[in-house]
């Protein structure tokens, strides 16, 4: 059952990080001018990329572990919820992160904020994944 509580843990992790990005950190990015929002993202981005993708593979990982070991399927569902933040990132989020890291600060303008206001709305995404993720590892621990 210790993988099942590890695997709460990271999602929840996981969850509450990508919540804050979308209602916190990116509102109060937006206050700044064009050019400061896209040196604020940049850095942001690549430090938030590196915990967050961690993350969802522990998280994972951890899930399908308490899968194998309990064979409760929420544990399953949970874990594929936190891997689907891969393929939405790449597929979905990446092609406008690559507009924005390949953006010279001092060509940022409007098309910019436009930009970051759609890669918000699509992180929104990770956040539902990972507080579904965390209700399933819930779940998973209550049916026991």
């Amino acid at each position: 059952m210790l993988f099942g509580y590890l695997a709460l843990t990271v999602a929840a992790l996981f969850t509450g990080a990508a919540f804050y990005v979308n209602f916190a950190e990116q509102p109060a990015r937006l206050t700044l001018d064009d050019r400061a929002l896209l040196a604020q993202w940049k850095p942001a981005y690549k430090r938030g990329t590196m915990m967050q993708a961690s993350l969802a593979i522990i998280g994972f990982v951890l899930g399908a572990l308490a899968y194998w070991q309990t064979g409760r399927l929420a544990f399953l569902i949970g874990a594929l919820l936190m891997l689907t933040n891969w393929p939405w990132t790449l597929l979905a989020i990446m092609p406008t992160n690559k507009i924005l890291i390949a953006t010279d600060l001092g060509q940022a303008g409007s098309e910019t904020r436009t930009l970051l206001m759609k890669w918000n709305s699509l992180h929104a995404v990770r956040t539902v994944l990972g507080a579904l993720a965390t209700a399933a590892f819930i779940f998973a621990l209550a049916s026991g």
